[in-house]
């Protein structure tokens, strides 16, 4: 009965994500950016990462974390979680401050979303946090970070888990340095300990140890 009454929530849940996925992708609220939404696809999962914004590849291989930085966290989640690329993008829903490619500013570098902007695509972070109800929300960079938690610096807060409270539900939220090449803080001290520290946090979290059980249930290893 129990498992009957899962299985009808679930496909709920299924359906309103399908929609709610669907409306995204037709979202043209921001007129300065440069791209249409990128998604990860209607994922039901009690995980999230969130991701800062896409940058220009990921609107053409129409996924997030395509290029760089996508290659490094996939990597670090193999090695602390079991999880490679494919486990990943199909266990985890993938979400984004913003998720359309800002474009780039005078420097050459990603241009960083207006205040409008972010304000403009909260609303979908919103509604997949009501619908997912997730237990563990993972903010990848700063920008990503500050949406829930202050972050006057990231050694204050990589390494640390914190209960959260947004859109009427509490979870737990782990945040990771921003993963792109641009940056050293993940590679030198003390953001690489404090990195390794938040994967070990992300690994033994009850949500994901559920997701590498039914990896290793699936490939045969359990």
């Amino acid at each position: 009965m129990r498992t009957a009454l899962r299985a009808v929530a679930t496909k709920i849940i299924q359906t309103q994500l399908d929609q709610h996925v669907s409306a995204l992708l037709r979202c043209r609220r921001c007129s300065r950016m440069k791209s249409t939404p990128v998604s990860g696809g209607p994922i039901v999962s009690d995980v999230m990462i969130i991701g800062q914004a896409p940058g220009p590849r990921e609107p053409v291989l129409l996924r997030p974390f395509a290029h760089t930085a996508g290659k490094t966290l996939f990597r670090w989640f193999e090695k602390f979680c079991g999880m490679n690329e494919a486990t990943v993008r199909s266990r985890i829903y993938f979400a984004a401050v913003c998720r359309c490619f800002p474009g780039k500013n005078s420097s050459g570098t990603d241009r960083v979303p207006a205040p409008d902007e972010i304000r403009n695509c909260s609303s979908w972070m919103d509604n997949e946090i009501r619908i997912l109800r997730p237990r563990l929300i993972i903010p990848v960079g700063r920008l990503a970070i500050m949406q829930f938690i202050d972050c006057p610096k990231l050694d204050k807060v990589i390494g640390r888990n914190f209960r959260v409270e947004r859109s009427e539900h509490r979870f737990d939220l782990i945040p990771l340095p921003h993963p792109s090449g641009a940056s050293p803080w993940h590679k030198i001290s003390p953001g690489r300990e404090l990195t390794k520290r938040a994967l070990k946090l992300i690994a033994r979290h009850p949500a994901i140890a559920a997701l590498s059980k039914r990896e290793r249930r699936y490939s045969g290893l359990a």
